[in-house]
């Protein structure tokens, strides 16, 4: 008798944590501190669903990369709480795209557990084995975009950096525009989308675990073969969900 109550208190305490992780990344996006112009595109985004698949809890440690505005970077604020913190993190390229964007959001220290970093992809210094988490939200392609106002990226360097910095058994979630099935990255630039056959390979030569893929944010209904940006598809593209594991020691 006294193993089941045992046994069943342990039940009780794991489905409460769960519970408690789970509701916090309700209330994170929930927050009525948010922007209007951010909970706008949650319908959209399903930032709750993305973040849950990820793993994310209170108290971690994570990284955003090319963060761009920080949309994602304020929900993971409110989430991991005042134990965790968050690193909004973009390259040259992208912290020009957004301009004043995160500098307005982070004004008046509105997120303390926030810190903006800037540094290009191929000099990034961060330390190593810091982070619970990382999340790669609709960049990943720009790994294989190349232009003048975005100086070329040494993809495996920078998954690299990323491996290192990712404690071991800590998780890196994607989301990215799917492209067709056996496109070169050149997409990357074109259509500014990427195959995800592309993604799983990267992300096993640096080394990290496939854990799983969501269809959470799957669309049929696009057809691929049109620029991420298309009035017909912007802000509902197909949409590739991957996690992603640094194996533990």
């Amino acid at each position: 008798m006294k193993k089941l109550l045992l046994t069943l208190t342990a039940i009780l305490l794991s489905a409460q944590i769960f519970a408690d992780g789970h509701t916090a990344i309700e209330r994170a996006v929930a927050n009525n501190a948010r922007p209007e112009a951010d909970s706008a595109r949650d319908t959209a985004r399903k930032p709750a669903d993305v973040l849950e698949f990820f793993g994310i809890e209170p108290g971690m440690k994570v990284l955003d990369i090319f963060a761009g505005g920080g949309y994602y970077s304020e929900i993971l604020s409110y989430a991991v709480g005042t134990e965790g913190s968050v690193t909004l993190y973009n390259n040259g390229g992208w912290d020009g795209f957004v301009g004043a964007g995160v500098e307005e959001r982070l004004e008046s220290n509105r997120l303390p557990n926030v810190e903006s970093m800037v540094a290009e992809a191929n000099a990034t210094n961060f330390d190593a084995n810091s982070f619970d988490a990382a999340v790669f939200v609709l960049g990943f392609h720009d790994l294989y975009y190349a232009e003048e106002s975005w100086p070329a990226i040494d993809a495996d360097n920078f998954l690299a950096a990323i491996y290192a910095s990712i404690k071991p058994g800590g998780v890196l979630g994607i989301v990215d525009h799917a492209a067709t099935a056996g496109n070169s990255v050149e997409v990357a630039n074109t259509l500014h989308r990427i195959d995800p056959g592309v993604i799983r390979f990267a992300m096993a030569k640096a080394g990290f675990e496939f854990v799983e893929e969501s269809n959470i944010l799957r669309n049929g209904g696009d057809p691929l073969i049109v620029p991420m940006s298309d009035p017909a598809i912007r802000g509902n593209t197909d949409r590739v969900v991957h996690l992603y594991r640094k194996p533990s020691m």
